[in-house]
C-alpha cells in the first residue's frame, strides 16, 4: 500500500469517526433535552425516559436540529419559548460534548 492510499485511508476513517461522535452527541443531547423538557411538562418516573425517546425519534425526521425544535417548542408551548429551547439545547450539546472527551 503506498503512502497516498494510507493517508486516504486515515482521512476516511478520521471522517467516520468523526461523524459517529457527532452522531452520538446529538443522540445524547436530544435525550438530555427531552428529560428537560418532560421536567417542563410535569412528567415524572417512565414517562419521562418515553418523552426523551419521542424528541430523539423526532430528529430523524430531516437533517439537522430543526424537527428537535419544532416538536418541542409544539409541545412546550407556554412553558419555554423558542429562544429558550434554542439556548437550552446549546447549552447541553456543549456539555455532552466535555463529558464525550472526558470519556475518552
Amino acid at each position: 500500500m503506498s503512502t497516498f492510499d494510507e493517508r486516504e485511508n486515515a482521512f476516511e476513517a478520521k471522517y467516520a469517526h468523526d461523524a459517529e461522535m457527532a452522531f452520538k452527541a446529538s443522540a445524547r443531547r436530544n435525550k438530555a433535552i427531552g428529560q428537560w423538557a418532560a421536567a417542563l411538562l410535569g412528567k415524572t418516573g417512565d414517562a419521562v425516559d418515553a418523552y426523551a425517546m419521542e424528541v430523539i425519534s423526532a430528529d430523524f425526521e430531516e437533517e439537522g436540529d430543526e424537527d428537535v425544535i419544532r416538536k418541542l417548542v409544539r409541545d412546550l408551548d407556554g412553558k419555554a419559548t423558542e429562544a429558550e429551547i434554542r439556548t437550552k439545547m446549546a447549552a447541553v450539546m456543549l456539555e455532552v460534548k466535555d463529558k464525550m472527551v472526558k470519556e475518552g
